[in-house]
């Protein structure tokens, strides 16, 4: 900015104006991930937002996994005639541990027909010895199934398939295939449980029902699968979807992961790519989008989660004030009677609790955007 020059004083610099937020600043946003949450996390710190670290799920070590060396011993018992790899790290660390077992798994998979869900699980097959055969445009179970039944690959009856799957059991191929006269051999790589400390997702699911957090990011199916599962335990089934469709934001990275949201009649929003990358795009490109600026008089005003923006300037405020200023901000310019705003009060309250969430609202904003009506109520003098 340039300098000015008075007569008396010589030079005077005017003040530099102020950065703009980061767009995720005053939003709280949670990691259910297991894998890779720090690295997540970082990109979501790097953007402003507060992050919540709440593993859903922890994974089973593929080498003291019982049940997976039972399921390679019945994939082995036989030949097989029809394999399908559903994920590019699962496929390979199937194979690399069974390595480990002494066990020949590749030699015993290459005279069948391989098929890979996407270009990963293609790779892992490629990488392993083996030729892969077909794989679907739409990386998809769901067209997997489809290709099986159309009998492309031939009758289905009394054949042998290998699924490997990949934390997710998914019911709809398994089931499919059984129902078509398959035996179908499901080999469980990297199975998911809860976490051994469940503290914090039953903490994450509290803040989701009360409308403490902003957003919830999911990476898996089985993360997205377990957080309901802890909040039927919890009871809070009902709060939790109803938070989601109002104030909430799920976002998956992929169509699979947001299979256990969408049967739960959870909306959830999605990058084009699913990368850790894009995820977090995601998240700055649709939390502050649904959060209007609003023109107040001479001032701008956002609301965000635990903050407002005022003239670009990020101001956190109390629980008390946010949730009378987005009260207040849900009507610009209408008048909102005392009782109505009591109603939005965390935990509760009455109109004195009102009055003083109200006191400290404007005293943290410094600038007189909410009004007065008296006898009335409060509203944002837009």
């Amino acid at each position: 900015m340039a300098a000015t020059r008075t007569p008396h004083h010589g030079v005077v610099t005017e003040p530099a104006a102020a950065p703009e937020p980061l767009p995720l600043a005053g939003y709280t946003v949670a990691v259910t991930a297991a894998r890779r949450r720090e690295e997540l996390g970082a990109l979501l710190d790097r953007r402003g937002a507060r992050v919540v670290y709440a593993p859903a799920i922890r994974i089973v070590p593929l080498a003291d996994d019982a049940e997976l060396v039972a399921a390679t011993r019945e994939v082995l018992a036989s030949p097989v005639d029809l394999v399908v790899a559903t994920t590019g790290v699962g496929f390979r660390g199937w194979l690399e541990t069974a390595e480990a077992w002494d066990l020949p798994l590749v030699e015993h998979l290459r005279p069948a027909r391989v098929l890979a869900r996407g270009p990963k699980a293609r790779g892992a097959i490629r990488g392993g010895g083996l030729v892969d055969a077909w794989s679907p445009e739409s990386e998809s179970s769901a067209e997997v199934l489809s290709h099986l039944l159309s009998g492309a690959e031939g009758p289905l009856e009394g054949r042998r398939i290998a699924v490997q799957l990949h934390g997710d059991p998914l019911p709809d191929l398994v089931s499919g295939l059984r129902a078509a006269g398959a035996d179908v051999l499901p080999v469980p790589v990297y199975r998911w449980v809860l976490p051994e400390d469940v503290a914090p997702v039953r903490r994450l699911v509290g803040a989701i029902a009360g409308g403490g957090v902003d957003a919830v990011t999911f990476t898996s199916a089985p993360a997205a699968a377990s957080l309901l599962s802890v909040a039927d335990e919890l009871g809070l089934r009902d709060d939790v979807v109803t938070a989601f469709g109002e104030r909430v934001l799920a976002v998956a990275v992929g169509p699979v992961t947001a299979g256990p949201l969408d049967a739960a009649g959870i909306g959830s929003v999605q990058p084009e790519r699913a990368r850790l990358g894009a995820l977090a795009r995601e998240v700055v490109a649709r939390l502050p989008e649904r959060d209007p600026v609003l023109q107040v008089g001479p001032h701008t005003l956002q609301v965000r989660g635990y903050a407002a923006v005022l003239d670009g300037r990020i101001v956190e405020l109390p629980p008390g004030s946010i949730a009378v200023l987005r009260e207040l901000a849900r009507r610009p310019g209408h008048v909102v009677a005392r009782a109505e705003l009591v109603g939005s009060l965390p935990g509760g309250g009455d109109g004195h609790a009102v009055e003083m969430a109200v006191t400290r609202l404007r005293a943290a904003l410094g600038a007189p955007v909410v009004e007065t009506v008296v006898k009335r109520g409060y509203r944002l003098a837009v």
